[in-house]
């Protein structure tokens, strides 16, 4: 390759980079707001493993980002499956308890 060919080269090598270090300043700009968001929630001043991972999973464009990725304390979604929830009883209205005078 011919000097010329090299200098090419190494600019965009450069533009890569800066590019590459933008999208990951981006990336942990929006985890880092959601997840404090999630603290705030929480009624706490610290963003642990824990608001991280809700952040992720309740994001939909960050779920698939991160996709199978574990963090490590980070725990699960809360989730219970509606069939194993308690069923709501009916109220029967039975006749109206006022009266005309």
């Amino acid at each position: 390759l011919s000097p010329v060919c090299l200098g090419s080269l190494r600019r965009a090598a450069s533009i890569n980079a800066e590019y590459m270090a933008a999208v990951l300043e981006y990336i942990v700009a929006e985890v880092l707001e959601l997840a404090g968001n999630a603290a705030k929630d929480n009624k706490k001043n610290r963003i642990v493993p824990r608001f991280i991972q809700l952040a992720v999973r309740n994001d939909d464009e960050l779920n698939t980002f991160f996709g199978s990725a574990v963090i490590a304390s980070g725990g699960v979604l809360p989730n219970i499956n509606a069939v194993l929830l308690p069923k709501k009883k009916k109220v029967k209205k039975g006749p109206s308890g006022s009266q005309e005078f």
